[in-house]
């Protein structure tokens, strides 16, 4: 990996050598060989490609696909072709795109070039659309001071990357991992026997902890027992705003559960200081990007 594109990783708040892991994971999944491409290209062939939107969205990811394209000329196999891949990117991650745009263009040897082809795409596609969903719900709320915030709902291998691509949609994140912050949840408290119990054994100096209410009286209790964040677990409308009105500022408040795009509106209008939404990651369709051809030469 060369030290502009580590930089650049680093800056997006990723870890390089954990990204250069995922990468080298996917082109291996592809083998050691591609027998369309290489009888019909040969080693000699060079060409130039640009990754396109085919849908308006939100880009994310384009760091990433960058690493695809210059580790894939680095592996033995493609070593004595010579020549690495050059990699231009023609816009931001976070930036809005239209159909017709132009993401990022690759020139260099052919066969390598269509070997990153997919995995560059896969990475792309599917982060492009987590930023999409996200940038859907923060502009639903945006009238409002509530954010968006992703959950712990993520793909294996890859939670570092999707809650990358929230941030570039204009979400926050919520907890990296179980270690971050502590999140007292429903099974927590049946087996502590109260909200109180679990919310005594779990506080330390430092540590945030988050206490999940399901009803009123409960987030009566976490506020009795000095509770400064709570999240409200499918609760309607009505039962959000008795919270907020309950809670005058003396807790943050995150909404869960049953959320819609469609009611993140109202919902956000309660007051609350987030709306927590797991199919930001779990749920997000991959925004529509190709790779075209458009160069080719011996």
């Amino acid at each position: 990996m060369n030290a502009e594109l580590e930089t650049k990783l680093r800056a997006a708040g990723l870890d390089p050598q954990a990204v250069d892991g995922l990468v080298r994971t996917a082109l291996a999944e592809d083998g050691g060989k591609d027998v369309t491409s290489e009888p019909i290209f040969g080693y000699t062939a060079t060409g130039r490609a640009d990754m396109v939107a085919r849908q308006p969205g939100v880009v994310a990811g384009l760091p990433v696909a960058e690493l695809v394209f210059t580790s894939v000329t680095a592996v033995d196999y493609f070593l004595e072709i010579g020549g690495d891949l050059k990699v231009v990117t023609r816009v931001e991650d976070g930036s809005r795109v239209a159909p017709g745009d132009v993401l990022l263009t690759v020139e260099g040897p052919l066969v390598p070039l269509l070997r990153g082809e997919r995995t560059a795409l896969n990475f792309l596609t599917h982060l492009s659309g987590v930023a999409t969903l996200t940038r859907q719900w923060a502009d639903a709320i945006a009238h409002t001071d509530a954010r968006v915030r992703d959950t712990r709902k993520t793909l294996p291998g890859l939670r570092a990357l999707q809650k990358y691509a929230v941030r570039c949609g204009g979400g926050v994140n919520h907890r990296m991992s179980l270690s971050d912050a502590a999140l007292i949840k429903d099974n927590h408290v049946a087996a502590a026997g109260s909200v109180t119990a679990a919310f005594t054994a779990v506080s330390a100096p430092g540590l945030h902890v988050q206490v999940e209410c399901d009803t009123l009286d409960q987030v009566r209790e976490a506020l009795a027992a000095g509770a400064r964040s709570i999240l409200l677990d499918n609760m309607s409308v009505a039962e959000t705003t008795e919270a907020v009105r309950l809670t005058a500022g003396r807790a943050e408040l995150e909404a869960s559960g049953g959320l819609t795009l469609d009611g993140a509106r109202a919902v956000a209008e309660t007051g609350v200081d987030y709306l927590a939404v797991g199919a930001l990651t779990h749920s997000a369709r991959a925004l529509d990007i190709g790779l075209d051809l458009t160069t080719a030469g011996t």
